[in-house]
């Protein structure tokens, strides 16, 4: 772990929050590893799982270049642990999908359950489709994910310009992607939105997220911010990022970017996780929610 623990990715096990990110043992590469903390007090960090929990992927495969945590359901005996897979391409940087592992024991270690994705580039999905949240309600499963919109030619490089879409499925492997239908419309055509996470308060869904210029984002004035959004039906959102709660510090590790929110409910209130300025590179910080949303 020489920099970064990007992604938190949140599992509560009774008095055990465990906490997934991504960190990086040199520049070019991310796998995923875990801290487990007090779920009474997230400060408190209770053990530090020091080996990756996955390996990069054969050459070829969708994970070959990088793995990073984003949805841990419990199912049954098992955990389910949804990532997002790196693979570099030649005139755009990368492309990024959906794996699946899983967890025999309570989240420790864990298996690819295919050597494949269970949501990538499709009829739908022309670019990259990945950084899901998951859901099951009412014995269906509910998927929220960053959907690829275009790549953006800026200078020499390409940058990513991606949305939020839902997804459907009645066993968390074999998805149903809504074709074509953005749920959080774009402020404008250069935005970005990723890593939806979903909460039920009360009578409504919230839904945070993060968002981006395609411009100077990089610790820049695009840098990503929070989003918000409610429903009642998990079908139509409405858009209210002054209502997501957090904004950038006035000063320190947080103070140009907010990325990345996992929201849990924890036996002392719901927490937000998230990340602060270069995608990560400082670690993790939590925020706990004063009032409900």
């Amino acid at each position: 772990m020489n920099s970064h623990a990007q992604v938190p990715t949140a599992l509560l096990l009774g008095d055990v929050l465990r906490l997934y990110f991504a960190s990086r043992p040199y520049r070019s590469l991310s796998l995923p590893t875990f801290i487990d903390l007090d779920a009474h007090d997230p400060s408190r960090i209770l053990h530090v799982n020091d080996t990756p929990l996955l390996e990069p992927g054969p050459p070829g495969t969708f994970d070959e270049h990088g793995i990073m945590p984003s949805a841990a359901v419990r199912v049954g005996g098992l955990v389910y642990l949804y990532y997002s897979g790196w693979s570099r391409s030649t005139q755009v940087p990368y492309i990024n999908t959906t794996g699946l592992a899983v967890s025999e024991d309570g989240g420790r270690r864990f298996r690819r359950m295919f050597d494949g994705p269970v949501l990538g580039r499709g009829p739908h999905e022309p670019y990259s489709a990945t950084s899901p949240c998951i859901l099951i309600h009412e014995g269906i499963w509910h998927m929220w994910y960053c959907s690829g919109a275009l790549w953006q030619a800026e200078g020499d490089a390409f940058e990513p310009v991606y949305h939020i879409k839902h997804a459907a499925s009645v066993d968390g492997m074999h998805w149903r992607p809504d074709a074509g239908r953005f749920c959080i419309p774009p402020h404008h055509p250069l935005e970005a939105s990723t890593r939806p996470t979903i909460a039920r308060m009360g009578d409504r869904w919230h839904l945070w997220f993060c968002h981006r210029d395609s411009r100077d984002f990089r610790d820049g004035v695009g840098a990503y911010r929070l989003g918000y959004a409610w429903s009642t039906d998990l079908t139509t959102w409405c858009r209210e990022d002054w209502n997501a709660g957090l904004v950038p510090a006035d000063h320190g590790w947080d103070s140009i970017m907010v990325a990345y929110p996992e929201v849990v409910e924890t036996p002392g209130g719901w927490v937000m996780f998230y990340n602060g300025n270069g995608f990560g590179v400082d670690g993790v910080g939590w925020a706990r929610l004063a009032a409900k949303a």
